[in-house]
């Protein structure tokens, strides 16, 4: 299981197009990936899920990723986060 903490730096939080995007790449591995905002922990693949976290700017969030692809899905999100939120 690999693990990261990220707080989010986009001025609108994780709103609908980084939220599309994030599902969409999360769906490209077989790992589960989770992300936890506060007590709630969601799939990374579910988008209105990801959505109702309403992460804002400043906020921190963990992506927990879980399975046989979790090397590569770990370098593939932590680049994804640092880029678009």
């Amino acid at each position: 299981m690999k693990e990261f903490n990220y707080v989010i730096k986009d001025v609108l939080g994780i709103h609908a197009r980084p939220a599309g995007m994030l599902a969409k790449r999360a769906k490209e591995f077989e790992s589960k990936i989770q992300i936890t905002k506060g007590e709630k922990t969601i799939l990374a693949t579910q988008l209105l899920m990801l959505m109702g976290l309403a992460v804002k700017q400043g906020e921190e969030v963990r992506i927990t990723i879980e399975g046989a692809d979790e090397d590569a899905a770990y370098e593939a999100l932590t680049k994804f986060f640092q880029e678009n939120l």
